[in-house]
């Protein structure tokens, strides 16, 4: 249920009051920003004995599984296309920028005893707030789940088909679309029905494992393809690079495609719609204990990503695909170990889907129905809805490039950079030179205009095209 105007600011009327220190408070000040770094969110209503919350181990693997889907898959490309010292700056900065919009919105979140994202946009804005941060929302964790599904409709059925002999093309379980939905009746919506993202952390640690074996396969694999690269076909063997030029990395390179690097690293690293329900379970919960279950989820996934787009560059040089699985399919058609972890990505990517789900439902739900109780027959069919919608997106979007550079460019920059940074210079009453609010202004600038640069260079290239 929404809390009324009158409670909202009253929570808020603290936050005016001490963001503005007197001369000799400097003592009080510090009390009460110790006080907020340890004070959990949640400050009234009982808590269950029976449910104590989410672990930090757990909270970290949840927080990494809304991070890290099917955009591993992409960064090798992204690399090739901006070069290794580029692609090394920017996605450090998008993963600090990622970090510092996230202890904006904890800061907020605790001063103005709001739980949700939502709310915030309602706080700042009013009701046009809300609405626009749930339509953001909505729209981003779609595109996020139809690109996850897309890899499994267009990735599972080569993987199956690696296992079996014999000619079994035209069989059901080849098709593509008949395995999407059957994976989606099965797996993914009775996940997705879970009432808490608590009852997913073994799901996402498992998800965790697979996405670092991917990483290590393709540490190993570096020197299982030579360069210059061939393709195998029979006893044939065909070059299709020059050693002299093609197998040397690039430090710095700029093309059309490098439009695609900045907004596709903001959706790698966006968990932002995600922070405040994991927030909610966490055992024991407080800012400070958050912002570290944040930082370390961040740089986990950093590594992995680092890892994995830099050795799969330097596998396949400027021959490597938009999406990586398709390149090892290629040149190492039948390997064991390639052929269990495109199993083990495509089941990390799935066990993905149901995570992201509940911050679109939820936000569904508080746009149209916010006074609404919770009631098992609502809940499913606002599940279902999103679950068909989603997969009707999978079945008829091609190219999984499109979505990562609109999605992007759009809202992944908004959720991740604009509304933290405007919502703060909105809400906090402190001087402007503040370095918080310094921050904020910086995290909204760098959004707008990362977001409108990428867009623009994208719909560019789709005109030339």
């Amino acid at each position: 249920m929404e809390r009324s105007w009158a409670s909202i600011n009253a929570a808020g009327r603290g936050w005016y009051v001490s963001a503005r220190p007197e001369q000799g408070e400097e003592t009080e000040e510090e009390e009460e920003k110790a006080l907020e770094e340890s004070s959990p969110l949640l400050r009234s209503g009982p808590q269950s004995d029976e449910y104590s919350g989410v672990s930090f181990s757990f909270s970290v693997f949840n927080l990494m599984n809304a991070i890290m889907g099917s955009s591993i898959l992409g960064l090798a490309y992204i690399m090739a296309n901006t070069g290794i010292i580029v692609f090394s700056v920017m996605l450090l900065m998008v993963a600090i920028l990622a970090s510092y919009s996230v202890h904006l919105l904890l800061t907020m979140c605790i001063q103005t005893a709001v739980t949700s994202y939502e709310d915030l946009g309602l706080f700042a804005f009013g009701s046009l707030g809300k609405v626009a941060v749930a339509s953001t929302i909505v729209i981003q964790n779609i595109g996020a789940m139809s690109t996850y599904l897309l890899i499994i409709k267009t990735e599972l059925p080569g993987a199956i088909s690696q296992f079996l002999t014999g000619d079994c093309s035209g069989s059901w379980y080849l098709d593509g679309r008949i395995l999407l939905v059957i994976i989606c009746v099965c797996i993914v919506f009775p996940l997705a029905l879970l009432p808490k993202l608590g009852f997913l952390g073994y799901t996402s640690s498992l998800s965790f494992f697979f996405k670092a074996f991917f990483a290590f396969v393709v540490i190993v694999k570096k020197w299982s393809i030579p360069c210059p690269l061939t393709l195998n076909h029979g006893e044939e063997f065909f070059q299709i690079s020059d050693i002299t030029e093609e197998c040397k990395p690039k430090l710095f390179h700029f093309s059309k495609e490098s439009a695609y690097a900045i907004p596709s690293m903001a959706f790698s690293f966006l968990c932002h719609t995600s922070i405040l329900p994991v927030y909610c379970e966490l055992r024991r919960p407080s800012k400070s204990r958050m912002q570290n279950v944040t930082n370390t989820g961040i740089a986990l996934s950093f590594l992995i990503y680092f890892i994995s787009a830099l050795f799969g560059y330097l596998t396949f040089y400027e021959k490597v695909e938009s999406e990586i699985l398709q390149g090892y399919s290629k040149y190492l058609p039948g390997d064991a170990v390639v052929m269990a972890v495109k199993l083990c990505i495509l089941f990390a990517v799935l066990l993905t889907v149901p995570l992201i789900h509940f911050p679109a439902r939820k936000a569904i739900i508080m746009a149209f129905f916010p006074n609404r109780l919770f009631s098992w027959l609502h809940h499913f069919l606002v599940t279902l809805a999103l679950n068909i919608v989603v997969v009707l997106l999978a079945l008829y979007v091609p190219d999984i490039r499109n979505i990562f550079g609109i999605v992007g460019a759009s809202t992944s920059t908004c959720l991740i950079f604009v509304f933290p940074g405007l919502f703060y210079l909105k809400l906090s009453r402190e001087d402007f030179i503040s370095q918080k609010k310094l921050g904020a202004s910086v995290l909204f600038l760098f959004g707008i205009l990362v977001g409108t640069l990428s867009f623009a260079l994208i719909i560019f290239e789709w005109i030339n095209k």
